[in-house]
């Protein structure tokens, strides 16, 4: 329980993002990892924080759960003590909307049902209190793709703010959320979808993080002023100065700068991170140089202003920090696509990119002459894969890119989903479980129903066909359960398998107690996850469902989600609607376990 609290208290608020003094007061000296040797012999940076042993799926369940009891509202963090501008009323009128142009914090978010989100009423007759908890303290990214996806769309909806929170604050806490998720460009979108004259201080601090994530610090200009005002915080002082020096006031931006190089808000190589992208504007005539050599670690300022200004992050800055990073790196329209080859397969893994943007990726670097000769080989497979003269070509291709090693990474399978689609169905086919499992990787459940007749009965691929199709029948026997046996740790993967056909409504009742029993999955368990799952079901609340659903992955990867938990959360989002992201789940946790 204490790992658990811990990482949940590391979560309340944006650690360590900024640059020291960006934010924060001055936190007690914790004992630092000793940095390893760089590629040239520098030391390379240490982590940003001392790493918290990710807890066991009990213990984070239980944390989160006995958070809910008395829900407390956040504590925005402290503005660093340095000289805090009066509020200037005129300053303040210059970004007032007229009525008509201004956006009720009633309804708040940037994607409705035809973006792909889920609808306006996601949390309605929710607590947002309990939701906010909920989301400050989740562990991010999750193990399961379609769960991110899933919990994306709820966050990215324009919806109505639940009962209890104001919903700039509850934009803040998605957009927080998104962050850790590697949702960068979808965080950036929740925050924008605020006037700025709504701004909260927790949005503003959490605005910050999610624009620079973005690789947008030209966002900061509407709100850094106000910002300044209102937080104090260091970044906005210094993204006034960024500001007036991109509209062609270089000398105001200069008089700021000097102003805050004074005030010591920030150590002198984020000011040259700041004074290279003054450069760029109108007027600038600043050539820097910025040197990674002596700096201890990367946050979310030196991310931001680094890709936003062309200046190479170095890898192992990179292998530093959290995976949210790659899905920020993976995205960012910055960053030279011959930089992002390394991170997109982790990326889609995550749920940040879709297959088509990974082969749209992909397909670009064909043409690059930038490129690497492996980028340029796996741009090559690519195209046959997808247009290959015949049937044997394209598979070639397709075996190309899934490699040699004996279990596929999980973004390749992605990246050949559609590929995988085209093929004829031949029986028996050697790679049938996983071009199963690629089609389902994409959500081609009705391409992958195809293979029904031609996968090995009691194989991966047969199991997941029963999982994941739309038009397979309620009502099937025990005896399929146990007719499965699955490749790696069968008894796992065939309690996964129980509990996604359980959970999914296609076992009688009686089968459902008799391979509970069997197998020791213990759907019946009461605790206070399963309580509030149950509350949530009944009542219809959607939003609230994926948020539990969240919580029962709290854990590093498929191997760590118990069976009984997968039952409650197929079983609870087939209950509220979401049928086919229950499906995709369920399919997944055999392809992935």
């Amino acid at each position: 329980m204490a790992g658990a609290a811990a990482l949940a208290a590391a979560q309340d608020r944006p650690e360590s993002l900024l640059p020291p003094g960006f934010g924060q007061s001055p936190a007690p000296t914790q004992p630092r990892a000793t940095p390893r040797p760089g590629p040239s012999g520098t030391a390379a940076p240490a982590p940003a924080t001392t790493p918290t042993p990710r807890p066991t799926h009990a213990d984070a369940v239980g944390a989160l759960i006995d958070s809910l009891a008395t829900p407390t509202p956040v504590a925005t963090p402290s503005a660093t003590p340095t000289p805090t501008p009066t509020i200037d009323p005129a300053t303040l009128a210059e970004y007032e909307l007229p009525a008509s142009a201004r956006r009720s914090l009633a309804v708040v978010g940037p994607a409705g049902p035809r973006e792909g989100a889920l609808g306006a009423d996601v949390f309605a007759g929710a607590d947002g209190r309990v939701a906010e908890v909920l989301m400050r303290r989740l562990s991010a990214p999750l193990p399961s793709r379609w769960m991110s996806i899933l919990l994306r769309r709820t966050l990215a909806a324009q919806m109505e703010t639940p009962r209890g929170v104001n919903g700039a604050d509850f934009a803040a806490e998605r957009a927080w959320l998104l962050l850790r998720m590697g949702e960068a460009q979808v965080a950036r979108a929740v925050v924008q979808s605020v006037d700025a004259g709504n701004y909260t201080p927790k949005l503003y601090q959490v605005a910050i993080n999610a624009l620079l994530a973005s690789s947008d610090p030209a966002g900061l200009c509407p709100l850094a002023d106000r910002g300044a005002a209102v937080t104090g915080l260091g970044g906005y002082r210094v993204a006034q100065a960024m500001c007036a020096a991109l509209v062609g006031d270089a000398s105001r931006g200069s008089t700021l700068l000097r102003q805050v190089r004074r005030q010591r808000i920030t150590d002198d190589f984020d000011l040259k991170l700041a004074e290279k992208l003054m450069g760029s504007g109108a007027n600038g005539r600043r050539a820097v140089t910025v040197e990674w050599a002596g700096i201890d670690r990367l946050t979310t300022w030196r991310f931001g202003l680094s890709t936003a200004t062309g200046v190479t992050i170095p890898e192992d800055y990179i292998s530093y920090v959290g995976p949210q990073v790659r899905g920020w790196l993976a995205t960012s329209p910055t960053v030279a696509a011959t930089e992002r080859a390394a991170m997109v397969d982790q990326a889609a893994s995550f749920g940040v990119l879709s297959n088509v943007a990974l082969v749209d990726f992909y397909a670009g670097l064909a043409d690059n002459e930038q490129g690497s000769r492996a980028q340029s080989a796996v741009a090559n497979d690519l195209a046959n894969a997808y247009g290959g003269n015949d049937e044997d070509a394209r598979l070639a291709a397709i075996r190309s890119l899934w490699g040699d090693a004996a279990r596929t990474p999980y973004g390749r399978l992605i990246l050949t989903a559609r590929a995988a689609a085209r093929l004829p169905v031949v029986a028996d086919r050697a790679e049938a479980d996983r071009l199963v499992a690629s089609m389902l990787s994409a959500g081609l459940d009705r391409s992958a129903a195809r293979w029904a007749g031609a996968v090995k009965e009691g194989g991966d691929g047969w199991a997941m066909i029963a999982l994941a199709d739309p038009d397979h029948l309620s009502g099937v026997g025990y005896d399929m359960i146990t007719s499965y046996a699955g490749s790696g740790d069968a008894k796992f993967k065939q309690q996964l398998f129980f509990a996604g056909m359980a959970g999914l409504g296609r076992l009688s009742r009686a089968d459902t107690e008799r391979g509970a029993e069997a197998l020791d999955v213990r759907i019946g368990q009461r605790n206070a996850w399963t309580e509030a799952m149950d509350e949530a079901v009944a009542d219809g609340r959607t939003g609230m469902v994926v948020l539990l659903c969240a919580v029962g992955m709290q854990t590093g990867n498929w191997r760590g989600v118990p069976p009984q938990a997968l039952y409650r959360m197929v079983e609870a989002l087939r209950s509220v609607g979401l049928d086919a992201e229950a499906r995709m789940i369920a399919a997944e946790a055999i392809a992935r376990a």
